[in-house]
């Protein structure tokens, strides 16, 4: 199947503001793409005025994007099409867990604590709640049951600095407060885990009847390979498209300004098509307001 992806991001500066982007379908789907995504810049102020964006690549294989939005602000904008299976996310049941003595060294960082997981405040709890489990499959399993009924989603809920335990003790969130839960409670049972975002359509289930947004998930390693949960929806889905992952959200923030702003306009599209689409308006839906969904991280 054919899915069509894309945003429109306007940010408001009075100043010249730095910027970093994490908007890129991450390297591991290029190979994927039909249409290339690539950013498109304008000055709010001076839509003729060009403007400087280099690329990069960070510590966790994520491609960035830097740039300096002039006084007035940008309009961030990229439209792709991306070749998918379209099969759901796929299961491996008998997938067992590695000893830590014997996971590889680029893993190790993922049984650690970090900014918003914070497994020496969940430790106990989680073995208290998991340490019967099945080891393996059974047990992220287990983990993504749990955060999947302890915690109500609602975007109402989003609050930039909710942590893994902050979220368990106040019991809502939003798509990454359920990431950084089954990631912080992974780790905590000496299962590496990282934290994912991407685009994740209304493919194969009900449409959601609220605008688009970005998603959260998570990847535990078993079984000497990666593999995709989500405790958010807690069922195998179609069409994900990785842009970035890392530790938590601390690594794969998708803006970081530095200077003041505010957001003008938020897009986002995610849709299977059946055939390739000629260039066209991104959305004519109304921007939701920042901090609504998980593009507030």
């Amino acid at each position: 199947m054919h899915i069509r992806y894309g945003y429109r991001i306007e940010l408001v500066c009075e100043h010249d503001t730095p910027i970093v982007t994490l908007l890129d379908v991450h390297p591991s789907r290029r190979r994927d793409l039909v249409r290339p995504d690539e950013m498109r810049v304008t000055a709010l102020r001076d839509p003729s005025r060009p403007l400087a964006v280099t690329q990069h690549r960070d510590a966790f294989g994520n491609i960035g994007r830097r740039l300096v939005a002039p006084p007035g602000g940008v309009r961030l904008e990229s439209e792709g099409v991306i070749e998918d299976s379209g099969e759901p996310d796929r299961q491996f049941p008998e997938a067992q867990e590695v000893p830590p003595s014997q996971l590889p060294h680029e893993v190790l960082p993922y049984l650690l604590g970090s900014r918003y997981c914070e497994t020496d405040r969940l430790c106990d709890q989680a073995w208290h709640l998991f340490g019967e489990a099945a080891p393996g499959w059974a047990r992220v399993q287990a983990i993504a049951d749990f955060v999947h009924n302890h915690l109500s989603f609602g975007y109402h809920f989003a609050r930039s600095t909710r942590t893994a335990a902050e979220a368990f003790q106040e019991r809502v969130g939003v798509c990454r407060d359920f990431a950084h839960l089954a990631v912080a409670f992974c780790r905590c049972m000496n299962i590496p885990a990282r934290y994912c975002n991407g685009y994740l359509g209304d493919i194969g289930v009900p449409p959601d009847p609220a605008p688009m947004d970005f998603n959260a998930w998570f990847e535990v390693f078993l079984g000497g390979r990666w593999h995709t949960f989500d405790a958010r929806h807690n069922r195998p889905r179609i069409g994900r498209i990785v842009i970035a992952r890392g530790r938590d959200a601390t690594d794969v923030a998708m803006l970081s300004t530095f200077g003041r702003h505010a957001l003008g306009c938020f897009e986002v599209v995610t849709e299977e098509v059946e055939a390739l689409p000629v260039p066209i308006a991104l959305l004519d839906a109304p921007a939701r307001p920042y901090g609504a969904g998980q593009a507030a991280a």
